[in-house]
């Protein structure tokens, strides 16, 4: 009885840790570029009282055996690099990626990685992000600049005011052969890890790179059911660990009380 009290013990910690996740992803329902997270599990080990396969001394094999598990455990807290939704802005510099592929940024001296294209002009006419750092290849608006132009194929180009050509440049992006192994640092920025691979570069809409689309945002993927229905899953669950423990504790009285 008492292998069952911890038991359920850490099926309600894996179900706080599954209910944190997904009030994470809720509370970023409308989080630009954000990707939503899905925790992981495993079961433990288990004791071993009849080992499946074992030999009798009458020479029959036991079929099955006896294993009694020892509970679960988090393996994993995955994001998952879904598409989201497209929000129409009408904002020349608001940029999408429709496909695979990251914005470079300049954090200090450390490139990073984002899906948030909510980009803006600073003092100086350089293109940043909202927290100000600098978008890769760095782009300085001319004065006299009418009108910005991003083509699906990452040219960005300043117009003037007789639509002459001021400045161009080319905004490429980059992929990740594995983008659920990026380091989540926060404000929308992701780190390149061992897991995630080094950044490949390339042209937006060649290759299996995605075209950027001026003047749109991507949204959050998170799905507001979807992750109200598994809340209310986690929830029972706790529940259901919790009458464990209960239902182990009632039993051990029960046995504490049988000599009076």
């Amino acid at each position: 009885m008492m292998r069952s009290l911890w038991t359920a013990a850490t099926g309600m910690g894996a179900q706080q840790l599954n209910v944190d996740v997904i009030a994470h992803n809720l509370a970023n329902v409308n989080t630009t570029g954000f990707k939503k997270s899905r925790a992981e599990f495993e079961d433990l080990i288990y004791q071993t009282l009849r080992q499946p396969g074992a030999t009798q001394v009458s020479g029959q094999m036991i079929p099955t055996g006896v294993q009694v598990g020892m509970g679960v455990k988090p393996t994993a807290i995955m994001k998952i690099f879904t598409q989201g939704d497209y929000q129409h802005t009408e904002n020349q510099l608001d940029l999408a990626i429709e496909g695979k592929g990251f914005f470079k940024v300049l954090m200090g001296d450390e490139e990073v990685y984002t899906r948030a294209g909510a980009f803006k002009v600073d003092q100086n006419g350089v293109v940043v992000d909202s927290n100000g750092h600098v978008l890769q290849p760095q782009f300085t608006v001319p004065e006299g600049t009418t009108s910005l132009v991003v083509d699906p194929g990452g040219q960005i180009t300043a117009l003037g005011a007789d639509s002459t050509v001021l400045a161009q440049a080319q905004i490429n992006t980059y992929t990740f052969i594995n983008p659920a192994g990026l380091y989540a640092i926060g404000k929308n920025l992701f780190r390149p890890t061992d897991a995630s691979g080094d950044p490949v570069e390339g042209t937006p809409g060649t290759d299996d790179f995605g075209t950027i689309a001026q003047g749109f945002l991507e949204m959050s993927n998170v799905d507001v059911v979807d992750s109200m229905v598994n809340m209310i899953i986690a929830q029972r669950a706790y529940e259901m660990n919790s009458k464990a423990i209960q239902t182990s504790d009632q039993m051990l009285q029960i046995a504490n009380q049988l000599k009076r």
